[in-house]
Order: C-alpha cells, then structure tokens, then sequence
C-alpha cells in the first residue's frame, strides 16, 4: 500500500491550490481517504474525509473552517484523490497529507506529505 501527496507550494491569501493523492496496492474506492494538516506547534487535524464503500457512506466531510473552501474528490481510474483548496488563508498553512482511515488513524496507510504556505 503506497499514497503520495503532492500538489503543494506557496501561494498568496486568495489563492488556490489543488493536491493529489496517488495510491496504489489496494482498491481506492473501498476505503475512506483522509486529507490531514498538520502547521508547526499544532496538532495534527483532518481536514476532509472521501468516503469509500466500506463506510457505507457517500461524499465527503470536512472541518467547519475549510467548509465552502476545500472540495475532495476521489478518481477511482486513475487511483487518486483530490483535495481542491480555493480561497486560501494564512491559517491554511500546513504539511497536508493523505491516509486510508480518517477516524482510527491507528489503521492508517500514510501518505508523504506537501507542504502548503499561504502568505498574506
């Protein structure tokens, strides 16, 4: 089981930025994919939840401060998921990282991450 983040750089307040999670050595669209963020002295914070068939839900959930912001999206075909990010702040700035679970992360494949620096 592999993912790779990548897709991020650094951008001005406003901006947008689209990632990408490369997977492979399992079936996507069975698990749920998480998009994480983790800024220096923070935790670390899911920012959005794909969900796969074995959750037995549909769409995508995330953080009530990325809301109307972020948009994930998963591409089954080409084993990817996206997080699409608009309207970027300064507090947006984060390594971003993807992993197979979003709840019990202890299950979790991870992802490298990217980093994402939002200047003002």
């Amino acid at each position: 089981v592999q993912l790779q983040a990548s897709g991020g750089g650094l951008v001005h307040s406003g901006n947008s930025l689209r990632l990408s999670c490369k997977t492979s050595g399992f079936t996507l669209d069975y698990y749920d994919i998480g998009w994480f963020r983790q800024a220096p002295g923070k935790e670390r914070e899911r920012v959005a939840c794909i969900f796969g068939t074995e959750s037995g839900k549909s769409g995508t959930s995330y953080l009530d401060s990325v809301k109307g912001r972020f948009f994930g999206s998963r591409d089954n075909a080409e084993n990817t998921v996206y997080l699409l990010m608009n309207n970027l702040e300064p507090d947006d700035t984060a390594v971003y990282s993807c992993a197979t679970h979003c709840y019990d992360v202890t299950k979790a494949y991870w992802g490298q991450g990217t980093q994402v620096t939002v200047s003002s």
